[in-house]
């Protein structure tokens, strides 16, 4: 089962899925010329990105892109087994999920109408 989810943030295209036990985030970072120019972390339970483009040129002197993205991670997800591959501007981040430490109840919250004023 697979349930993808897209965002953006900060110029970063991102999708998010969970996938056979292991949770897969790839963001495109268009401009970015090496792995080196990419730092990944995982810290309780948020995973966090950043790459920096620069640039310099006679009209510009010198330009600067800097992307950023951080996302929660799912419950059992494994930080310390976490990998990251960049290649052709897009980065991909897996990282296995304990199935077992995954929460797999559904809560259906109930929705109320406000209270008008006379009942008040």
């Amino acid at each position: 089962m697979s349930d993808t989810v897209a965002t953006e943030t900060q110029g970063v295209h991102v999708e998010e899925r969970l996938l056979d036990g292991t949770y897969v985030l790839q963001a495109e970072l268009p401009g970015i010329g090496s792995a080196k120019d990419v730092e990944v972390t995982v810290t309780q339970g948020f995973l966090f990105l950043r790459a920096e483009r620069g640039m310099e040129s006679p009209e510009t002197r010198r330009s600067t892109r800097r992307y950023g993205h951080f996302t929660p991670l799912p419950a059992g997800a494994k930080e310390d087994e976490a990998t990251a591959e960049y290649e052709h501007g897009v980065l991909t981040i897996t990282m296995p999920v304990s199935v077992s430490e995954r929460k797999t109840d559904r809560i259906t919250v109930p929705v109320r109408e406000p209270l008008s004023a006379d009942k008040r």
